[in-house]
């Protein structure tokens, strides 16, 4: 029998960065619970059209920027349009410096480009902002909804440089970069501000931290960080998925504000 608590069949859910790891596991986990799934990226994917093939009733694909108001406002036109008003809003898009990056991104501190921080800051913090800006009134206006803002381990606690001193031995000057636990942790605040700011509108408001998703990283790497982890692994991309359908259903009815931790244990230690 199914449990009402966790019914999300009547949802409609929009989703930023669909087409990435996580977003397009969102969406999926949600589309086979029968809600209408509303994925934004900038552009699709293999993923992306897997879920359009797949689930072509209830999935939309809608081509978006969310640094941009405009490109957001279209989407919630559009998804009106097809669905009607969003009653969930996953803010899950974000960017960082890849490994690869060149060694002026993943250099010292004090080299750090001020082009890689405003890039950075403009998608993870200034895109949540304006997602919820759009989406999130929308859901105040029908005086219904849950926004799920997607956090990491480094917006609670400090990057571990120490994960990345093997690189450092074999010669690259590696360190990770600040922008992304900047950007990471003024989540938390927005989070915060509008849960009281949206509470009498009946729109919830909470923020999911994560650690790190295994995504075929080299083995070095993986070596040192499930070393540090205390379940001695990273998570698997559907590993959150019980906390989205958790923070956006009637189960988490009178939880806002809160800062939803899922992490394999890594910021209890």
């Amino acid at each position: 029998m199914s449990d009402s608590l966790f019914d999300v069949s009547q949802d409609i859910v929009l989703i930023t960065g669909v087409s990435g790891q996580l977003g397009a596991e969102y969406a999926k986990a949600f589309l086979l619970r029968g809600a209408k799934v509303v994925g934004l990226d900038v552009s699709p994917s293999a993923r992306s059209d897997a879920l359009t093939a797949e689930h072509a009733a209830n999935y939309q694909f809608l081509s978006a920027d969310v640094t941009d108001k405009a490109s957001l406002q279209s989407a919630l036109a559009q998804t009106n349009a097809r669905f009607g008003t969003p009653t969930v809003l996953i803010n899950n898009a974000a960017i960082d410096s890849p490994p690869s990056a060149p060694p002026e991104e993943n250099g010292p501190f004090e080299d750090y480009p001020e082009t890689s921080w405003d890039k950075v800051v403009d998608v993870n913090l200034k895109g949540v902002y304006l997602c919820c800006q759009v989406f999130g009134a929308s859901m105040a206006k029908a005086k219904k909804g849950s926004i799920i803002n997607v956090a990491s381990i480094y917006g609670v606690v400090s990057p571990d440089q120490n994960l990345y001193e093997y690189r450092r031995n074999r010669g690259e000057v590696f360190y990770k970069p600040v922008a992304y636990a900047a950007s990471k942790s003024g989540i938390l605040n927005l989070t915060r501000y509008l849960a009281a700011y949206w509470a009498k509108q009946n729109v919830r408001v909470n923020s999911l931290t994560i650690a790190g998703v295994f995504n075929n990283q080299e083995q070095a790497f993986l070596d040192v960080y499930c070393g540090r982890i205390p379940v001695g692994r990273m998570a698997n991309p559907d590993e959150y998925n019980g906390s989205v359908l958790f923070l956006a259903s009637r189960a988490s009815r009178y939880m806002t504000g809160h800062n939803l931790i899922v992490d394999g244990g890594w910021t209890a230690i």
